[in-house]
């Protein structure tokens, strides 16, 4: 990876660090958001799960404008959108304002400034080698900013009140706009990329081709479970440990840890790329949730319990991302990979609205999320199956140069 690459690299993992980390920690305002409004766990699970909703829906159409005109003008906008959102959570007294806030705004503003765009903008430096290693970079980004936003957002919470707390995020997100320079850096053409690479983009002729393709249906089948997973642990796993008679910090501490323990999962995932192939990465990661979860509900509920299971989960929380953008790269090249990648976290975000609002049904109809550990497990084993059938070659290993 040469110099610019690489600093680009390091750049769009800083942004993707405050625009996930503060996104990623919204879960622990769920129960000061309701003790404050007295909207109910429900109305507030459906804003969150809209959030989820909303943040998918904005990644293929931030993807293309960016993959059109360059994506500088869409992080500068993704990242005052998100500011603002974030600003006027705590005026907001209906749930409908909730969703307006929350649900819309912030959850759009996170989009434009995430995973399609930033990946994409990091890919046009590098060869088709580097690519998965610079993905895992920039996606340990996302990892560290968990590890950093959830114990500094707790604290802020319980120091300055939550109202303080959220605007606080709102600001670190404008203070991350001098990256966006650096991100936005001219590219020159990688080894081995054509001109016609590089020429004007059509990025929904792209979508159109690759809708067809029965192996990018299937990776977007496994990124539905994955966004189901997720985000019915950010949103609900500070309820659970509420329910298990623990308190609060075992939450922050719990997300905390998985934000760690991604960042090595990132790194493996991303290096792995290059000797193994992707869909075998991600099966593995599928089926080792699955086993996790098993091992969770089986387990007393402590707050060691918790936080072996933070480390676990963590490994492979969003190292999902880096085999995954791999293999969008390789069915169709990186022109249109912040498009066609984009259209594969809207399935991921679909699958996170579910996650987010029937957890908060669940526990409200049941007063506890046992049912939604069991679907989660059951969704877990379906996407580490339906990974295999994933037309991809196998990976050949990079020439070695010749001793002297």
């Amino acid at each position: 990876m040469g110099r610019r690459a690489a600093t680009v690299t390091f750049a769009a993992a800083a942004i993707l660090m405050v625009t996930m980390g503060a996104r990623q920690s919204l879960g622990l305002f769920v129960s000061p958001l309701n003790t404050a409004t007295g909207l109910g766990i429900t109305t507030i699970s459906f804003a969150y799960a809209v959030a989820q909703l909303m943040w998918g829906v904005a990644q293929p159409f931030a993807g293309g404008i960016a993959d059109r005109h360059g994506p500088s003008k869409v992080l500068i906008g993704g990242m005052v959108v998100l500011a603002i959102g974030m600003a006027l959570i705590p005026f907001m007294k209906t749930g409908l304002g909730l969703v307006f806030a929350l649900g819309i705004l912030a959850a759009i503003g996170a989009g434009a400034g995430s995973f399609s765009v930033l990946i994409g903008a990091a890919s046009k430096h590098l060869t088709s080698e580097s690519r998965g290693k610079s993905s895992g970079v920039i996606n340990a980004g996302a990892s560290f900013g968990q590890f950093v936003f959830a114990p500094i957002t707790q604290a802020l919470i319980q120091g300055i009140g939550w109202m303080g707390a959220m605007w606080s995020l709102a600001g670190i997100t404008l203070a991350t706009l001098p990256l966006v320079r650096i991100v936005d850096a001219p590219a020159a053409m990688p080894p081995g990329m054509s001109a016609a690479a590089l020429a004007p983009a059509q990025p929904w002729r792209a979508v159109q081709d690759a809708v067809k393709d029965r192996s990018y249906l299937l990776l977007h089948a496994g990124f539905f479970t994955c966004g189901f997973h997720i985000a019915f642990l950010v949103t609900h796993l500070p309820g659970e440990v509420g329910l298990c008679g623990l308190p609060a910090s075992v939450a922050s501490v719990s997300l905390a840890l998985i934000g760690l323990s991604n960042i090595v999962g990132s790194l493996l995932a991303g290096a792995g790329t290059a000797r193994y192939r992707s869909k075998h990465i991600l099966a593995l990661m599928y089926g080792s949730r699955a086993v996790l979860i098993a091992c969770y509900v089986a387990a007393p509920k402590t707050q060691w319990t918790f936080y072996l299971f933070a480390v676990g989960l963590g490994i492979t929380w969003l190292a999902t991302v880096p085999p995954t953008a791999t293999i969008v790269g390789k069915l169709f090249g990186v022109r249109y990979l912040a498009t066609l990648f984009g259209l594969a976290l809207l399935s991921h975000q679909v699958g996170a609205f579910f996650g987010a609002y029937l957890g908060g049904l669940a526990l409200a109809k049941t007063g506890n999320y046992q049912w939604m550990w069991y679907g989660d497990m059951a969704l877990a084993a379906m996407a580490a199956i339906v990974n295999l059938p994933i037309r991809e070659a196998r990976v050949v290993p990079a020439a070695q140069p010749a001793s002297a």
